[in-house]
């Protein structure tokens, strides 16, 4: 910043120049006194520079609303929105949402640097604060095989981007508390930045190692027990309320009943879809539902800036005063918290209902398409041979990422397994080297019947995931995302009932936030006339039942895996 800047900021707070903008007659929310202080907000170029009686070039007559923070997700993936970062900032933008702090560790699996680089590069000119933590576990597990492999050795260069505020999400908690040398190196390259957890059930000295290593925060909560653990430990808990893992009023109720403070408290999406963005909101929609838990509104709104800016380090974010960004919300009431107009550094973002600033969904990266390489797939390569009618199945869990490891009797003719409604098949293939590797598996409580349903996105290393109750539409459904580079898709008797295409990296499209959200929306559809279990997203559940660092039991293209034990089974 030039010195004539700060004096001309300096000269604005002193009233001996007019500033730029002034939002007049504000209900103001002090997020560092938690209270309402009715006044100005004088602007200068982007930053607030003054609180008091104000008058500006240009003015806007607040007439007594309330004017808060711009909200900050602490931990979102943009990728599982399926959409570019500049489709994303316009799902966002009018739900208040200015700031964002984004893992990019999905396109990383599969593309390496050239993924982190074309986030980078597509987050640029945003009318968004677009922050990035490094991916830590890449790939998340040794027991997968991805698209690329992200070393301490090409990290490092990347430290020096100002937008990397520190390490990604560490997955891979065995290698924390075991001490093993290639983790330990990349978490001390950000020994004086924030580290990101991801440490679900682990507790008493595990943790404590853990939390040694330097990593302050975890979204992986589900119980008031392991929050606590965590909160006692001066870590940061992330609460989460997605499209899949909604852990926000389990956590908040439980808070409140123990008269906890949440000031260590933050709030993240982690992986939520466009229509349920559109239909409840974004940040927002934390903070209402916390409201609506009994939380006082000021305390929700300060764990969706403050708290959050505080945590990550970003100075200038996340209050309104003196010195900080112009990421303005003007709202009528704290209570509904029903946005009006948002301000993106002193700009007019969103009001009436309409974005006023045209954002440019440009690609010009192409190192991110052609990522889906699978060799020639068979009925006998989806085969799983059985001795007996045992077998060990992954249990769904309603409304969870979190599975169940149980023992059940299956289905078996000729020697194996067949599908019903009780049991359905999963197959994770191999999409990125064309090596032919597949995971068998059976599921439980996801109940499709006279189909299947496939995806290349399926965490983390996003290798091609498919379930069905019979072989033929499961065969169909991996010829379909071979054909379209990547994306969801839905088989019924034989025919494909729905397809969105995701080209980049066979995780984002390249069309519209509009087009994405209508055509999963008919998807999804599609997908529960199969009979899928009402109590979980299709798509999100499948997509996780490959990532084999969250308990019980997950399938990788290596096989079943216990991630209790952290072996195959």
């Amino acid at each position: 910043m030039s010195v004539k800047l700060k004096q001309k900021r300096i000269n604005v707070a002193m009233k001996k120049e007019k500033a730029d903008l002034v939002i007049k007659d504000a209900n103001i929310v002090n997020v560092f006194t938690k209270e309402i202080v009715k006044g100005d907000i004088a602007i200068c170029k982007d930053q607030i520079v003054g609180i008091g009686n104000y008058s500006g070039i240009n003015e806007i007559d607040a007439k007594g609303k309330y004017v808060c923070p711009g909200l900050i997700d602490s931990h979102v993936h943009i990728e599982s929105t399926m959409v570019t970062p500049s489709e994303f900032a316009k799902a966002v933008l009018p739900h208040g949402t200015t700031t964002i702090i984004a893992d990019p560790h999905e396109i990383a699996n599969v593309c390496g640097t050239n993924g982190i680089h074309f986030m980078l590069n597509q987050s640029r000119e945003l009318p968004l604060n677009v922050y990035f933590m490094m991916p830590s576990c890449v790939p998340s597990t040794p027991f997968e095989n991805n698209g690329a492999d992200l070393s301490a050795e090409l990290i490092e260069p990347l430290l020096s981007n100002d937008r990397i505020l520190g390490l990604g999400e560490v997955m891979d908690y065995p290698s924390v508390i075991n001490g093993r040398e290639e983790m330990l190196k990349k978490i001390d390259l950000f020994d004086d930045k924030s580290i990101d957890g991801h440490s679900p059930n682990l507790t008493g000295d595990a943790l404590n190692a853990y939390r040694v290593a330097g990593i302050i925060t975890d979204h992986e909560c589900s119980t008031i027990e392991e929050v606590l653990e965590r909160l006692r430990l001066g870590m940061y808990v992330q609460i989460r309320e997605g499209s899949a893992a909604r852990n926000l009023e389990n956590i908040i109720k439980g808070l409140l009943k123990k008269n906890i403070r949440f000031n260590r408290c933050i709030f993240c999406t982690d992986d939520k879809h466009l229509e349920d963005i559109k239909n409840e909101g974004h940040i927002s929609y934390n903070i209402k539902k916390s409201i609506a838990c009994g939380v006082d509104p000021i305390e929700a709104i300060c764990m969706a800036t403050i708290n959050t800016a505080q945590c990550y380090r970003l100075k200038r974010l996340g209050a309104i005063a003196p010195g900080y960004s112009a990421d303005l919300i003007i709202l009528d009431s704290l209570q509904e918290f029903d946005i009006n107009q948002v301000l993106y550094r002193g700009e007019i973002i969103y009001s009436d209902k309409k974005l006023y600033k045209e954002i440019s969904s440009k690609i010009e990266d192409r190192n991110v398409f052609n990522t889906v390489r699978i060799p020639n797939i068979t009925s006998e390569d989806l085969k799983i041979y059985m001795d007996k009618d045992t077998a060990v199945v992954i249990g769904l869990t309603s409304n969870e990422l979190i599975t169940k490891k149980e023992i059940a009797k299956v289905r078996v003719e000729n020697g194996a397994f067949v599908q019903d409604e009780q049991f359905s098949k999963v197959a994770v293939i191999e999409r990125h080297k064309a090596t032919k590797n597949i995971g068998l598996g059976i599921v439980s409580n996801f109940n499709i019947k006279n189909g299947a349903i496939a995806s290349t996105v399926a965490h983390d290393s996003h290798n091609l995931i498919v379930v069905g109750d019979n072989d033929e539409d499961m065969l169909i459904a991996v010829e379909e995302l071979k054909r379209v580079n990547g994306g969801y898709t839905v088989v019924s008797a034989g025919k494909i009932a729905g397809t969105l295409e995701l080209p980049v990296a066979g995780l984002m499209s390249n069309s519209t936030a509009e087009y994405v959200e209508q055509t999963l929306n008919k998807m999804l559809k599609e997908a529960f006339k199969l009979g899928i279990n009402n109590n979980i997203d299709p798509f999100i559940t499948m997509s996780f039942l490959a990532l084999p660092v969250i308990p019980e039991i997950r399938i990788t293209d290596q096989g079943l895996f216990d991630v209790k034990e952290f072996k195959f089974i």
